[in-house]
């Protein structure tokens, strides 16, 4: 395979991606240029809001091709256009033989949760320290227990977990896991012995890929869309983003029984105000764990 890589400003990135994928692209990446430099830029986004910007000011576009024929002629053709004349050629090369899929598995290690709670992909053994695994692979649907978001759910599941069997049932009760994506938190929880759960997803690929990954670890759980949560729960888990957190706010809260706990994660630390004054006519939420700019925001009924 080869790779184009050609610089171009921001008001150049739609047109220019788009005529690489009519090029016959086998796929087109956008960077910002001055990544790890002082000019580097931030951009954020969240479903269903509009992008904050198509680019960065500076953005590097790399669009791989199956062959050098291919490139080559994408290249003239790119080179004819009347808008090409903001954008530069950076290179042109092959891309190396790799093995994909073990290159892919060397980025996905054991993830600690607690000292005896651990995230382990079926390529690794176990640590021996483990007391209680998820068995996880990367796919199509978010949640591999790597981002802040995911290990906070996690740790306070782990942490109302503690104690045997009945216990553990008494603390997290039934349980709604809302927005599930892997079904990771839906799994943590029926690890440590929640046995009534409902995973919701809008996605069909978080849908399937939770009652594969609960099969896998040998869970039982309910996956569906999100009018199959129905009634009330003990513990409501919600890891989205905090624009649909705040859309959800009456609907969240409905689900959550009396005595039961709201946990709402996928929050930056400077979104902690919006998402208090959007519950406050319901709950009143509180910061209870913090990693890497992220926080985890619960209330109590």
């Amino acid at each position: 395979m080869f790779e184009l890589t050609l610089m171009c400003p921001e008001n150049r990135v739609g047109t220019l991606s788009d005529t690489l994928e009519a090029l016959d692209a086998l796929s087109v990446s956008i960077e910002d240029a001055d990544a790890q430099t002082d000019a580097e830029q931030a951009l954020f986004g969240e479903p269903g809001m509009p992008p904050p910007k198509t680019g960065w000011q500076r953005s590097r576009v790399s669009a791989l091709y199956a062959s050098e024929v291919l490139a080559k002629e994408a290249l003239d053709l790119l080179q004819a256009q009347d808008f090409f004349s903001d954008c530069q050629l950076l290179g042109m090369q092959a891309v190396a033989e790799q093995d994909w899929v073990r290159l892919t598995q060397s980025q996905f290690t054991p993830v600690e949760i607690t000292p005896e709670f651990w995230i382990v992909p079926t390529w690794h053994e176990p640590p021996a320290q483990a007391r209680i695994v998820i068995r996880l692979d990367p796919g199509l649907a978010f949640g591999t227990g790597t981002h802040p978001t995911t290990r906070m759910c996690l740790r306070w599941i782990a942490q109302r977990g503690h104690g045997d069997e009945s216990t553990v049932n008494h603390a997290l009760g039934r349980v709604l896991d809302y927005g599930c994506g892997s079904g990771i938190l839906a799994i943590g929880a029926a690890k440590y012995g929640a046995t009534d759960i409902d995973a919701v997803d809008i996605d069909d690929a978080a849908v399937e890929s939770t009652v594969l990954n609960a099969q896998a670890n040998q869970v039982h759980l309910k996956a569906g869309f999100p009018d199959a949560a129905t009634g009330v729960y003990q513990t409501v888990l919600a890891n989205i983003l905090a624009t649909p957190l705040k859309v959800l706010a009456p609907l969240l809260w409905s689900h959550v029984a009396p005595g039961g706990s709201l946990v709402l994660a996928g929050i930056l630390g400077t979104q902690a105000d919006e998402l208090k004054a959007a519950y406050a006519p319901y709950c009143q939420l509180v910061i209870s764990d913090q990693q890497e700019g992220w926080i985890l925001m619960t209330a109590s009924n």
